[in-house]
């Protein structure tokens, strides 16, 4: 038993190396990819989409809106595993509610959630009149 540790301590020893090394230079080829890009973004040769990208990962916007969204589904889940007809009819009446909201408001909450997930909105809004 101690004979088998003993060979296999090295050949782990060199493995856990490897790894070590591995990330290391995978961090530096990151951090040169990087520096490269900021080059051609200041040069103007690339847009500044990392830049928004990084913007927009940084708010909470999305997950207030797909709260908001998934609100009206988890209480239809909710009042079906409840047994609860009332917050059933509390959601029907909800969207009876926003049907009956003028269209322009109803194509600006689209709009927005298009705009934050990325959906095309218009496509969306395009079936109705």
């Amino acid at each position: 038993m101690i004979g088998l540790l003993a060979k296999l301590l090295p050949s782990g020893i060199k493995l856990g190396m490897d790894i070590v090394k591995n990330r290391n230079e995978s961090k530096r080829l990151e951090s040169v990819a990087e520096l490269r890009h900021m080059e051609k973004m200041a040069n103007g040769e690339v847009e500044y989409q990392k830049a928004v990208m990084t913007n927009n990962n940084q708010g909470w916007k999305d997950e207030f809106v797909l709260i908001l969204v998934s609100s009206p589904v988890m209480l239809l889940i909710w009042s079906i595993f409840s047994d609860d007809p009332q917050i059933m009819e509390k959601v029907e009446k909800f969207f009876q509610q926003f049907n009956n909201m003028p269209f322009w408001y109803q194509a600006l909450f689209i709009g927005v959630v298009s705009a934050i997930y990325g959906l095309k909105g218009a496509d969306i809004m395009k079936g109705r009149k």
